[in-house]
């Protein structure tokens, strides 16, 4: 017999558990399907008026645009979004946790005291023109003829860096971002490859960064250079000489308190916000009592569910903060003549998933429980430990790649579809929420959070999460990292117009 899985007590919808054939009686319902309801979608447990809110997660995820049955299939057929039922009392839930200690990885500590997980040369173009130069240098260093504890050279190209005024919202964006790569503490050091003549010039952003060239820090510019050829030709010369100092580096036992993880989802599904997505959350919640810190992001992805995070603001100011961009963001959306709500990608339906309402509250499970402490923009650095919200889209490279800037030395990533996400060079851990994804794409995830659903408690599977953190941390490599993902994955949040 078919089975569902009930959340919350006062739930209008169960979740299919099997494939339920229509006049079938799932165990658990008291009533028989009316239609066939595919694993991870929702089937009525009673009947609900249209106009009337249609609860998941304990959470109002909707209004039902016709009348439900008992045993209906509750989906974009029936469902539509709601605007109310997200009330919030700010800071009510802000509970810190009490503090642990012991947890550890072995870490890279650079001479400023940063911390790494990786130790990777990176080459950053400040525009699109140096594109090519820059990816030939990395390519003249392939992973197979580097030293043992050089993990990479890599190329990070982008589109922008010309074509706009020089001190447009793009080109500042940019510039924030490069420079969080510059200081990250996973690059050992840094070349950077400029044409000479465009509107991102590098002392400039260099200067507006609080950055300057040094040994670990080299800049380079094509004109200058005397073309293509000479300007491959010296950035190598720089490269291979960084390889060498960089192979000196050593690991040593740090604290997990060092540790800074970006917090993704993507190709969600039905079972992302009842296994994955909570698990993730516990990890997060060992991560901060160990003193360790963790970014959500993704602000079109918490539309809807901006009520839990308000009630754990740790201050009216964080609150404000987000409620800010939420702001922004509707207003964006309404300039370009679209809706917030039509998020949910067509993956995202095809797993069960029907409005932003009830992504968005799965998606928020991957914070944890522990207070929400800042709020910032996109790529800004890091100010507060624990939990930060850090404004992105809802793309994933984009949203990974401002996390990166922002100071992540390791990205956790969940997907109930399956994704093929890297992210050099901070490493990235894939979560599968479902047992035949960690099964068909078992060469992509790192963890099934599966067993969930099958007597694992919620705690368990966050615990094997936060170990395989420090394990990766520790230089494991993950399993994008094995196939080698994660060269083309930087994103910039490009937002205004080039003229």
């Amino acid at each position: 017999m078919s089975r569902v899985l009930i959340l919350n007590p006062i739930d209008d919808v169960a979740i299919a558990l099997d494939d339920i054939t229509a006049g079938e009686t799932p165990e658990g319902m008291a009533t028989p399907a009316r239609a066939d309801i595919a694993t991870g979608h929702k089937i009525a447990r009673r009947s609900v008026t249209a106009g009337g809110v249609v609860r998941r997660y304990g959470q109002v995820i909707g209004r039902a645009s016709a009348d439900i049955t008992a045993g209906d299939h509750v989906h974009v057929h029936n469902l539509a979004m709601a605007d109310d039922g997200r009330e919030a009392e700010v800071g009510v839930d802000a509970r810190p946790p009490a503090p642990l200690t012991g947890a550890t990885f072995q870490g890279i500590v650079r001479p400023d005291g940063r911390i790494g997980t990786r130790n990777f040369i990176g080459v950053l173009t400040s525009v699109n023109c140096s594109a090519t130069v820059a990816r030939r240098i990395a390519d003249a260093f392939p992973d197979s003829g580097l030293p043992a504890g050089v993990d990479g050279v890599v190329a990070f190209t982008h589109q922008g860096g010309c074509g706009g005024s020089s001190l447009s919202g793009d080109v500042e964006v940019l510039q924030r971002t490069l420079a969080g790569y510059a200081r990250h503490p996973n690059f050992h050091s840094i070349l950077i490859v400029g044409l000479g003549c465009e509107a991102n010039q590098i002392p400039d952003w260099l200067s507006r960064s609080g950055l300057a060239a040094g040994p670990n820090l080299r800049t380079l510019t094509i004109q200058e250079a005397g073309g293509t050829a000479r300007a491959i030709e010296a950035g190598v010369g720089v490269v291979r000489e960084l390889v060498e100092e960089a192979a000196r580096v050593q690991r040593r036992p740090v604290s997990a308190a060092h540790l800074t993880v970006g917090l993704q989802c993507g190709g969600s599904e039905g079972w992302s916000g009842v296994t994955a997505n909570p698990a993730l959350g516990a990890a997060v919640d060992l991560l901060v009592a160990h003193g360790g810190s963790a970014m959500l992001s993704e602000t079109p992805e918490i539309w809807g569910a901006e009520h839990l995070l308000l009630r754990r603001a740790a201050s009216q100011a964080v609150a404000d903060r987000l409620n800010a961009r939420l702001d922004w963001w509707r207003d964006y959306a309404e300039r370009h003549q679209m809706e917030l709500n039509n998020n949910p990608s067509p993956g995202n339906l095809k797993g069960g998933l029907t409005t932003i309402l009830e992504k968005s509250l799965g998606a928020v499970a991957k914070s944890g429980s522990t207070p929400l402490n800042d709020v910032i923009g996109y790529a800004e650095p890091l100010r507060a430990s624990g939990l930060s919200f850090m404004d992105s889209p809802g793309y994933d490279p984009c949203s990974a790649t401002g996390q990166i800037a922002s100071g992540a030395n390791l990205i956790v990533f969940t997907t109930g579809r399956g994704s093929v996400f890297g992210a050099k060079p901070a490493p990235s851990i894939k979560v599968a929420s479902n047992a035949r994804l960690a099964s068909w794409m078992d060469e992509d995830m790192d963890i099934d959070a599966s067993p969930v659903l099958t007597g694992a408690t919620v705690a368990e599977v966050g615990e094997e999460i936060f170990r395989k953190m420090l394990a990766v941390a520790s230089g494991e490599p993950s399993k994008s990292e094995a196939l080698g993902i994660g060269d083309n994955e930087f994103v910039p949040w490009a937002v205004g117009a080039y003229l």
